[in-house]
């Protein structure tokens, strides 16, 4: 058995969760937030068996797509911020990152 834990962000969370939903696959949902945008993510917790585990990282890759995104730079630590002017940056945001980690034991009370 595998434990496929999954941080998308929360604009692909409910379609990703219907999606393993109707390949009966049970997941929970946990609301998290992530360090570099300080975004709201979402970080699914699915369980199963080995043989299932690519038919899970496929439903997750079609239903976790990347985009661009527009970001203003923090300001540069030490050093004089009032002649420094932010310009947004484009960043790749989207996608998911995936943990498979082996489960030695599965209880359910």
């Amino acid at each position: 058995m595998k434990l496929v834990l999954t941080v998308v962000q929360d604009k692909d969370s409910n379609r990703l969760v219907e999606a393993l939903s109707n390949a009966n696959f049970q997941s929970t949902k946990l609301s998290t937030t992530g360090g570099f945008l300080r975004e709201g993510n979402t970080t699914l917790i699915i369980g199963v068996q080995d043989e299932q585990v690519d038919n899970v990282l496929d439903i997750i890759k079609n239903n976790c797509s990347k985009r661009e995104q527009m970001v203003a730079p923090i300001s540069p630590m030490g050093g004089n911020a009032d002649s420094y002017i932010p310009r947004p940056v484009e960043i790749e945001v989207g996608g998911a990152t995936v943990f498979v980690l082996p489960v030695d034991a599965f209880h359910r009370f």
